[in-house]
């Protein structure tokens, strides 16, 4: 019985670290660069299509993104997609 407890605490120890540990492996290797992503980058996104991801590459080329918000500034592009997408979307001016 008290194997069991001491295997319990440990599986229970590393479930806990791994919850900690998740968020900080996700931070930046996972976001969308919107003024240099990629078409097929861009289709990661949640409801951007072939179609959308190309309006985004067409806006940035005259006027590159300041901030993730301006992405709402692309035709086709609300409150909806921008709310949907700005956990994954960054804006860098590489």
């Amino acid at each position: 019985m008290e194997q069991i407890k001491k295997i319990s605490l440990i599986i229970m120890a590393g479930l806990l670290l791994l919850s900690f540990c998740q968020p900080v492996m996700a931070a930046d290797g996972d976001k969308i660069n919107i003024n240099s992503a990629t078409q097929q980058e861009l289709l990661k996104l949640k409801f951007v299509g072939e179609k959308l991801a190309g309006k985004i590459i067409e806006y940035r080329k005259d006027k590159p993104f300041q901030k993730p918000e301006d992405i709402m500034n692309v035709k086709g592009v609300g409150e909806k997609i921008f709310n949907a997408n700005k956990d994954l979307i960054v804006v860098t001016n590489k």
